[in-house]
Formats: C-alpha cells, sequence, structure tokens
C-alpha cells in the first residue's frame, strides 16, 4: 500500500467520525518543506472549527501511527468553490461543470484544458472544449482537475 492509500485509510475514519466526508488529501515536497493537506467537505458545509477539530484529531493519529517520514506541516480546511477532483465518483458528481484539468503528459500537444466535464466513461475523464470539441482523458493522465466557479 502507497503512502497515499495509507493516508486515506487512516484518516478517513477520524473525518468520518467527526461528521465530515474526506473531500481528498494531497502530499507536497517543495524543496526542504513538506505539506500534507487535507479537505474536508459537508453537506452543511465547512467551519473554521470543524477543520480545528479535525486537525487536533488527526495529528494525534499520525504522531502515533507515523506513517510520514521527517517533519510536514498538517493543513485541514474545506474544497472551497475551486474544489480539485480527487476521485472517479467527484468527477461524476460534477459533471455539467466547467472545469481546468492538467495532464500528467501532453495530449496532442497540450498539458491544460478548459472546457465543460461530461462526466466518466469507463476509467476516462469526458471533457466539451467547445461545439465540435470532445476530448477522453484516461483517469490516471489527469494531474489535476479544479472546478471553476461561475
Amino acid at each position: 500500500m502507497g503512502l497515499d492509500e495509507t493516508l486515506q485509510t487512516l484518516i478517513e475514519p477520524v473525518v468520518n467520525g467527526l461528521g465530515s466526508r474526506l473531500w481528498g488529501i494531497e502530499y507536497l515536497t517543495r524543496g526542504k518543506s513538506t505539506t500534507l493537506k487535507i479537505y474536508i467537505d459537508a453537506d452543511q458545509g465547512i467551519n473554521v472549527e470543524d477543520c480545528a477539530r479535525v486537525s487536533r484529531q488527526v495529528s494525534s493519529l499520525l504522531d502515533v501511527e507515523d506513517p510520514i517520514p521527517g517533519r510536514y506541516t498538517l493543513e485541514v480546511s474545506s474544497p472551497g468553490l475551486d474544489r480539485r477532483l480527487f476521485t472517479k465518483a467527484q468527477f461524476e458528481e460534477f459533471a455539467s461543470a466547467r472545469i481546468r484539468v492538467s495532464l500528467k503528459r501532453p495530449f496532442e500537444g497540450r498539458r491544460r484544458y478548459t472546457g465543460l466535464l461530461g462526466g466518466i466513461e469507463g476509467d476516462d475523464v469526458i471533457l466539451h472544449t467547445g461545439e465540435e470539441e470532445e476530448y477522453l482523458f484516461p483517469l490516471d493522465l489527469v494531474d489535476r482537475a479544479n472546478i471553476i466557479p461561475d
């Protein structure tokens, strides 16, 4: 099991137990700085107290389990209006939303696309970029996809 799966397995029950749902996890390393970002969501929205409560519980859990080597900064926040899409289910949920997609490697000479999310077909993300233009990107080729708020 990789670090992402380990973190998901450890953190998701804690977040759910506190009345929120885990939206996504980002593990970012820039130079000597490492940040673990946890995004939480709930039907009634997320406030600062929700983030603080999850942060305290997850921090204690990670101190005990110690899945991350070295020092890191823990951040907990809501996904926001420009939320990043992490899972196949999230791509399905936000079908018809306007999104920005960055790919891990170029497709037809480009790595960045913007358009209307057509949902998921098998393991492919459907993106409508114009009246006649439609792209299917394998989900594992997508590096990052974010909602573009209205």
